[in-house]
């Protein structure tokens, strides 16, 4: 899963510093229905891991409390999202490029974000995780609270079996994806991608969560020159 939405701006168009951003109302709402959904389809986990930032705590923790579960949350810093750099220090005329290369067809892996971490980077930490808990033989159902780019990385590494990082997987708030894996490499099957618990056909948007969050930025950049 993707955690639930979040707010990254003041209502006076302040940025607010992503690693402490929680949960807004439509988060939470979106973690709810998620955790209904589990329950109503019987679904238990055997191990819950999270990146450890808050909004993906809050997400796994309002999921389980709707499963009545005692699952205990693990946090594991490297799978925390993709770190931006210093928006302030990207020239005016780059900054829609650095929010959205990464997320362009094939990334090259030295495409950094937002002037910040490169695509191999992110990789770099987040597919060691992912080898190791596919060789753990202790779980059969998990769940993984993450991140917009962390989860890209992972759909893509297991669906093409490299090291590469494909942008066009959506990633909506509180979206779940669906993966049977075991240990060989081939043994991948996408079930499911991106399906949100709160807007099954997502019929009203045709902009995708970095364009939404590139307009934000934006708006308070004019409210705020």
């Amino acid at each position: 899963m993707r955690h639930g939405a979040v707010t990254y701006f003041t209502p006076e168009g302040v940025p607010i510093p992503p690693d402490g951003v929680p949960l807004n109302t439509a988060g939470i709402t979106q973690a709810e229905a998620a955790g209904r959904l589990f329950s109503q389809h019987g679904v238990n986990f055997d191990r819950v891991i999270v990146s450890g930032l808050p909004r993906t705590i809050q997400t796994a923790e309002r999921l389980l409390a709707k499963l009545e579960s005692t699952n205990q949350i693990e946090h594991r810093p490297s799978l925390q999202e993709i770190r931006a750099g210093k928006l302030r220090d990207i020239p005016k005329h780059e900054l829609r490029e650095s929010f959205m290369s990464v997320l362009y067809g094939t990334a090259s892996l030295d495409t950094k974000f937002m002037g910040g971490e490169s695509a191999g980077e992110l990789l770099d930490r987040v597919l060691p995780e992912i080898d190791g808990l596919r060789q753990d033989p202790d779980w059969s159902t998990l769940l993984l609270v993450l991140h917009g780019g962390v989860n890209r990385a992972i759909l893509s590494y297991l669906l093409s079996g490299q090291r590469t990082m494909m942008g066009g997987f959506e990633q909506s708030p509180a979206c779940i994806n669906v993966i049977d894996i075991g240990a060989a490499p081939r043994d991948v099957i996408l079930r499911a991608t991106n399906l949100s618990p709160t807007d099954w056909l997502q019929h009203d948007t045709r902009s995708s969560t970095m364009e939404v969050l590139f307009g934000q930025y934006s708006a308070q950049g004019s409210r705020n020159p």
